[in-house]
């Protein structure tokens, strides 16, 4: 005998799934629009989402970017300069010579100055001479901007070019001028730092007589001895000093 209480919902499911004539039928299916009630609707899940998604952003920018992103920022913007340095071709370097009054100077020595340097020679008929009047009349326009450039001619010819034949060259030019020469090997490192070319030519009667195929670039240098500009052969003084005025 089953006990059964009325009333309850197993019995009024009985009942409900059991047709007069003793037949079983299938339960009565839930109410599409109840479970409907009980889910929630697509459009208040794109609400939801949104105001999700704006408020992350709303922190993302207003607090975890300014603290946690601040420290990778500062260097992209030294590789950024890092990147600049890098386009300027790799010019100047270390150097030994010696200087018009017989003296053994280095790069070091013109630290904390520009510097105006030009390659030549004082056997030179045209080219050298014209270049250091230019790069003379340019450093005297600048006025007393010109006294923090240092000239300096640097011979590709150390066979005559000694300390005694540079000091009397260089004094028809400028009264600041520095003269350097050096040894075969001391002149060859020194343009070979600046990228400047040179050779000898010719084979005449006599040992001396020869001269010399030269690159004719001026360079300036900073005070930090970096390369900062050239000027090629050919530029005029007036040119050259409104650059010169530029960079200082």
């Amino acid at each position: 005998m089953d006990d059964k209480i009325p009333g309850k919902p197993e019995n009024d499911a009985a009942k409900a799934t059991q047709a007069p004539d003793g037949k079983t039928k299938p339960a009565p299916r839930a109410d599409p629009a109840r479970k409907a009630d009980k889910m929630p609707s697509r459009r208040t899940t794109y609400i939801a989402a949104i105001i999700f998604v704006s408020v992350f952003i709303l922190v993302w920018r207003h607090y975890i970017e300014p603290t946690y992103m601040a420290k990778y920022r500062a260097p992209e913007t030294t590789q950024g300069a890092q990147v600049e340095r890098a386009g300027l071709p790799k010019i100047g370097g270390p150097f030994t010579l010696v200087n018009q009054d017989g003296k053994t100077v280095s790069e070091a020595d013109f630290k904390g100055q520009y510097m105006l340097i030009y390659f030549g020679y004082t056997y030179c008929p045209d080219v050298c001479p014209t270049s250091l009047s230019v790069m003379a009349d340019a450093i005297d326009m600048l006025g007393e901007k010109g006294d923090r450039i240092t000239p300096v001619f640097i011979t590709v010819d150390p066979e005559r070019d000694d300390p005694a034949a540079l000091k009397m060259y260089i004094e028809h030019f400028h009264p600041r001028l520095v003269g350097l020469t050096g040894t075969d090997e001391q002149i060859k490192s020194a343009s070979s730092a600046y990228k400047a070319y040179f050779a000898k030519v010719g084979d005449g009667y006599a040992d001396a007589d020869y001269s010399m195929d030269h690159s004719s670039i001026t360079y300036l240098m900073g005070p930090d001895g970096n390369f900062i500009t050239h000027f090629g052969h050919g530029v005029e003084a007036e040119p050259m000093a409104n650059k010169l005025a530029e960079k200082l």
